[in-house]
């Protein structure tokens, strides 16, 4: 694997992160309010978002980003 590739997987890692944490806590908080139990759901919400989002992201990232390299000249 090449930095580049690395880098890529790296950036996906680390936005699946960020953003899966982001969601869960605010849909957690939407539905269920901040009372007891809070924490674990929220944990365990942002494992299972986690878990779906990065394989998700690193196989459709690079179709979806030759697409957009296609329709942006």
């Amino acid at each position: 694997m090449n930095t580049h590739s690395k880098r890529k997987v790296a950036f996906a890692l680390s936005m699946g992160v960020i953003t899966t944490g982001i969601i869960s806590l605010a849909l957690i908080a939407l539905n269920r309010g901040v009372s007891d139990g809070f924490g674990f759901a929220w944990l365990r919400a942002w494992a299972v978002s986690y878990a779906i989002v990065i394989p998700a992201i690193l196989l459709i990232s690079p179709r979806l980003q030759a697409r957009i390299d296609r329709l942006i000249v």
